[in-house]
């Protein structure tokens, strides 16, 4: 069977340091964090009191009053990061064969802080929810709001793989598209989690930082007094397109879509494999899958979530898969400026991925000041400021609770 080409037609998102694609370049570029105190609940009793939210966000200007009480904020984030990259790929809803075109989201954790309020106000003398508490906090429901806004009726579903979910999306729909299923796919994630049982769950956990003093310097991956992640919350979308289908309709191309892989650890349910086994394989396999060499790709976009195991694991499987050429890679972290956006993760870093080969410009990781003894020094993290680089292939890798690992591979269109 010939596989079908894949390209990138489309890209959306709001997230911590953008709500539309040119102002999150623009922050990427220049090293802006979105980190800051926690307005979405009264966090004062809280180990953590900060995050990376959504700024200057009213969803009474993207829906009426009644429809937006229909929605999860992770909803309402997907519905609007979906209208962004549609709206961008020009495609003709009015002709467009909407059999042909599909919605492959992912969620992490889904309608969480409808769930939480909806449990805590739940009374057992007199047990009553609204009835849109199952819906509203259901994972899939979001590529299904999506796809009844638009009439869209090809491949629908959610992948849930932890913070590998939505790089597990773009994967899955590439590989749609590749065997003919559909010509057009919605794919990326959101995740709204930046409430009491959010922020009180990973604390438990001790996976996110308490830096409460200096929020803006909290999320510094690979530095030598890291203290976890910083919650983040948004969507990312993109539209993945049959190339020949995207060609006829004359749409503008930003990526091609080349490769993708999946693999797990095998390992601990939230610790990575200390050695990056399965995250090496990953790699491996998305080489494979795209028929090019190591020293072919010119910069990642690393998991990089500023976690004591996760910071030294990543560079250890890097090395492992690129051997030489690993210190001739640029890399770098953007969850050190957006913060970790859980399951939007993978889609928010494959956008910052595909505008970096756009605009040959890596990004940096900011907020170094001392790098951990245990990460090589002669990986090139792209500390603290952007570098100019001619990019024709970048990787994208996302790792997730319960040894999810997914890498996904973007070639420059030429």
């Amino acid at each position: 069977m010939e596989f079908k080409r894949v390209v990138v037609t489309g890209l959306g998102t709001i997230n911590p340091i953008g709500n539309n694609i040119e102002e999150y370049w623009n922050n990427l570029k220049n090293g802006v964090s979105g980190a800051s105190p926690i307005t979405r609940f009264d966090a004062s009793n809280c180990k953590t009191r900060f995050a990376c939210e959504v700024k200057n966000w009213d969803p009474l200007e993207h829906f009426e009053r009644k429809e937006a009480r229909k929605y999860d904020p992770y909803a309402q984030f997907a519905l609007v990061s979906a209208k962004q990259a549609i709206l961008d790929s020009q495609i003709d809803l009015e002709t467009i064969n909407k059999d042909r075109v599909g919605v492959i989201w992912g969620a992490g954790i889904g309608g969480l802080q409808t769930f939480e309020e909806e449990i805590m106000s739940l009374k057992v003398e007199n047990p009553k929810t609204t009835p849109f508490f199952i819906p509203k906090m259901i994972a899939n429901i979001a590529s299904g709001c999506i796809s009844i806004e638009y009439g869209f009726r090809g491949p629908n579903l959610t992948t849930v793989t932890a913070c590998a979910s939505s790089a597990n999306a773009l994967i899955d729909a590439m590989y749609y598209i590749r065997m003919g299923k559909a010509d057009v796919i919605v794919s990326g994630g959101s995740e709204a989690a930046v409430s009491l049982a959010g922020v009180t769950g990973f604390n438990s956990m001790r996976a996110i930082s308490t830096r409460n003093d200096d929020p803006k310097t909290a999320s510094r991956p690979f530095d030598k007094d890291r203290d976890g992640f910083v919650m983040a919350e948004g969507g990312a979308a993109l539209i993945l397109e049959e190339y020949e289908h995207a060609v006829k309709r004359g749409a503008k191309i930003y990526a091609e879509v080349v490769g993708g892989a999946l693999t797990a650890d095998g390992y601990h349910m939230t610790a990575p494999d200390p050695e990056g086994g399965g995250a090496s394989l990953v790699m491996k396999l998305a080489l494979e899958d795209a028929g090019i060499q190591t020293t072919d790709i010119d910069y990642i976009n690393v998991h990089g979530t500023s976690t004591g195991l996760g910071d030294i694991a990543e560079p250890k499987a890097i090395i492992k898969t690129f051997g030489e050429h690993a210190n001739k890679l640029s890399i770098s972290s953007t969850k050190s400026m957006t913060g970790h956006l859980l399951g939007a993760a993978g889609a928010a870093e494959s956008i910052a991925a595909i505008m970096a080969i756009n605009n040959s410009l890596v990004p940096p990781t900011i907020n170094q000041f001392e790098l951990d003894p245990e990460v090589d020094p002669n990986l090139d993290f792209t500390f603290n400021k952007a570098k100019e680089k001619e990019i024709n292939y970048a990787l994208s890798n996302t790792f997730g609770f319960g040894g999810h690992n997914a890498t996904i591979i973007f070639k420059k269109f030429k």
